[in-house]
């Protein structure tokens, strides 16, 4: 690949790269606000431009544990033909993110760069050159890395705020059962709290996903390790995330906010609540996980809590489809795009 041919791909990645941060934000910065505004405690406007603020200092002051697990689950030499697969990439997931979007159902952003991820490395390099992490996890060190540490804590993230939604929302309504209805005020003016605290762990944890990537393209072009996310990344990817916020995914909002179960103050609170538990958590982790998912959990945490029977269980299965198709459909788009890639510049 020429100098010029190199600069070309890297300039695509990074453009790429703030076009996917775009999209999530209007997927996973969507739902972080979704029962936020849901159940009156803020407007709109109000609830996305804090969603927005608070994502943006999550991104710049997260560290880079998560941006680290995203670029560790490639095993390849950090040289100029790595900058193909990466866009093939990053152009996989934000197809699968439009096309969600589009339709409104709050899929995850961090299964769809995974899936590209994946679904490119498989055809430029074969299965071996990807970190699945079964070796070291089932080898004597029993170390949980790779594709095997992405998997688990995404699928124990939402369950995890599925669970802390169900105890609180029990917990609360013993604790307010002689409450006057005067408290919704005080359980409102708390979810400006939670929600910031929510805000930032997803900033922390969903830009990070495309730091590490863009960092990534960044040493390949060079041809030599970065050891830390440069602070220009963050800046441009955290406010290009924002910008997604503030467009707003209303779709995806609706979905969360009302379309699972009609939430009240409480509701609300108790379910921002524990997502923001489980994301510190795979923050805390170095973990990428869906902030949708955890959401969604959280949201059916506290209806089953509350009202069983009342939990729109369809809608569920609905997204539980998204969810399922997410890896494997973002993984054929990528390695059809990468395939595409390598007819017309010869790559290898």
């Amino acid at each position: 690949m020429t100098g010029t041919g190199v600069a070309v791909f890297l300039a695509f990645i990074i453009l790429s790269g703030l076009a996917f941060a775009l999209t999530n934000g209007l997927h996973d910065a969507s739902s972080v606000v979704a029962t936020f505004i849901s159940c009156g405690a803020a407007t709109p406007r109000q609830a996305i431009v804090l969603s927005s603020v608070f994502g943006l200092l999550g991104a710049v002051f997260g560290g880079n544990a998560v941006a680290n697990t995203v670029s560790g689950v490639i095993d390849l030499p950090v040289q100029h033909q790595l900058l193909g697969i990466l866009l093939a990439a990053v152009l996989g997931a934000t197809a699968w993110n439009l096309l969600t979007w589009k339709f409104g159902l709050p899929s995850s952003s961090t299964h769809a760069l995974i899936g590209g991820i994946v679904g490119a490395v498989l055809v430029a390099s074969g299965p071996g050159h990807i970190l699945w992490g079964v070796r070291e996890l089932f080898g004597s060190s029993h170390e949980l890395t790779g594709i095997v540490k992405v998997v688990v804590f995404l699928l124990l993230s939402p369950v995890l705020g599925f669970a802390l939604a169900f105890l609180l929302e029990k917990l609360s309504m013993f604790l307010l059962r002689n409450a006057k209805f005067s408290v919704n005020r005080v359980l409102k003016g708390l979810q400006w709290l939670i929600s910031a605290l929510l805000a930032y762990s997803h900033g922390v944890n969903d830009t990070q996903k495309v730091t590490g990537l863009i960092t990534l393209a960044l040493a390949a072009a060079g041809g030599a390790c970065l050891n830390t996310v440069p602070l220009w990344v963050q800046l441009v990817a955290g406010a290009v995330m924002s910008a997604g916020t503030l467009l707003g995914g209303w779709s995806i909002m609706k979905t969360i906010g009302s379309r699972i179960y009609k939430l009240r103050p409480l509701h609300s609170l108790n379910s921002q609540l524990s997502a923001a538990a489980a994301v510190l958590m795979a923050n805390l982790f170095g973990a990428p996980v869906s902030t949708t998912h955890v959401v969604v959990g959280s949201v059916m945490g506290v209806g089953a809590a509350d009202r069983y029977r009342q939990v729109n269980w369809g809608i569920i299965k609905e997204i539980a489809v998204s969810w399922i198709v997410t890896i494997p459909l973002a993984a054929g788009v990528s390695a059809a795009v990468y395939w595409i890639f390598s007819l017309i510049f010869n790559l290898s």
